[in-house]
């Protein structure tokens, strides 16, 4: 039996945690400033609440999940 393939459809996890740029790049959130902050130092709490850009490596797994960019 023959697959089909079937319509694309956006992971909403996916789109909830990443953001597209006006030049077609994504954006991440950086990990490690949900908890035990308090050893962490006032600089290195600063750089984590900057967005990041998505790895070369992960990038076509992530570009898979968004279909519509």
């Amino acid at each position: 039996m023959a697959r089909t393939a079937g319509k694309a459809k956006t992971r909403k996890s996916v789109a909830k945690r990443f953001k597209v740029t006006g030049t077609g790049k994504i954006l991440r959130r950086k990990q490690g400033k949900r908890h035990i902050l308090q050893k962490k130092s006032r600089k290195r709490k600063r750089f984590l609440g900057k967005a990041a850009l998505v790895s070369d490596a992960d990038l076509p797994r992530v570009r898979e999940s968004l279909p519509f960019l």
